[in-house]
C-alpha cells in the first residue's frame, strides 16, 4: 500500500459513501465510471448509502450536495464527471462554495497517481476534495481509469480505518468541532 500499511489487528470500520455522476449525457444505464465507484464501494465493505445523477449544472450540483451533506447517513461524497476544462465541466465551481475546508494534498496526490496513467494528459482535470459539514466530498473525473485510480490509490486506501499511520476515518467524528 503505497504511503502506508494496513494494521490488520485493527477492525474495519464501513463508511457510508454516496455516489455522484455528473453527467449531460449518462443515466443508471450508461453510466460506467459511477457503477465502477459504487462496485469498489461496496467491495470494500462499505456502505453505498445513496446513488444519483446531475447534469453540468451547478444549481443541480449543489441541490444533490446539499442534501447529501445535511444527511447524518452519510459520511462521504465521491462524484464522478464534470471537472475538465470545457464549458460545460462546473464540478469544482458548484463544489468548492459547499467546503468549509478544501483539502489540498488530494489534488497533488491526484495528479501524481493519474500522471502515471496518461503522462501530461492529467492537467486537464480539476479534481478536488474537501470537508462539508462534516462530509468527506471527492471530486473524481468522469473516466473508468479516472475512478479506478481515484478509488484504488488514492481514496480507498484513506477510507480504510486500518490505515496507518493515520486516516480520514478515525478524523471523521471531530470534523465539525469548533
Amino acid at each position: 500500500m503505497p504511503g502506508g500499511k494496513l494494521n490488520e489487528a485493527l477492525p474495519f470500520k464501513p463508511v457510508r459513501i454516496a455516489v455522484l455522476t455528473i453527467s449531460d449525457t449518462r443515466d443508471e444505464e450508461s453510466d460506467t465510471s459511477g457503477k465502477i465507484l459504487a462496485d469498489r464501494v461496496t467491495n470494500a465493505g462499505h456502505v453505498l448509502a445513496a446513488r444519483d445523477w446531475a447534469k453540468d449544472e451547478v444549481a443541480a450540483i449543489q441541490s444533490t450536495m446539499k442534501r447529501w451533506i445535511a444527511d447524518p447517513a452519510i459520511e462521504v461524497i465521491i462524484s464522478t464527471g464534470g471537472t475538465g476544462i470545457t464549458g460545460r465541466d462546473v464540478t469544482p465551481e458548484a463544489m468548492r462554495p459547499l467546503f468549509d475546508k478544501e483539502l489540498d494534498g488530494f489534488a497533488i496526490v491526484w495528479h501524481m497517481v493519474s500522471y502515471e496513467s496518461v503522462g501530461l494528459s492529467t492537467l486537464q482535470s480539476r479534481a478536488c476534495a474537501g470537508i462539508a459539514g462534516g462530509t468527506f466530498v471527492f471530486a473524481l473525473p468522469g473516466s473508468n481509469g479516472a475512478c479506478k485510480d481515484g478509488w484504488d490509490k488514492v481514496i480507498s486506501p484513506q477510507l480504510d480505518s486500518r490505515h496507518m499511520p493515520c486516516n480520514m476515518v478515525e478524523l471523521m467524528p471531530r470534523l465539525n468541532e469548533r
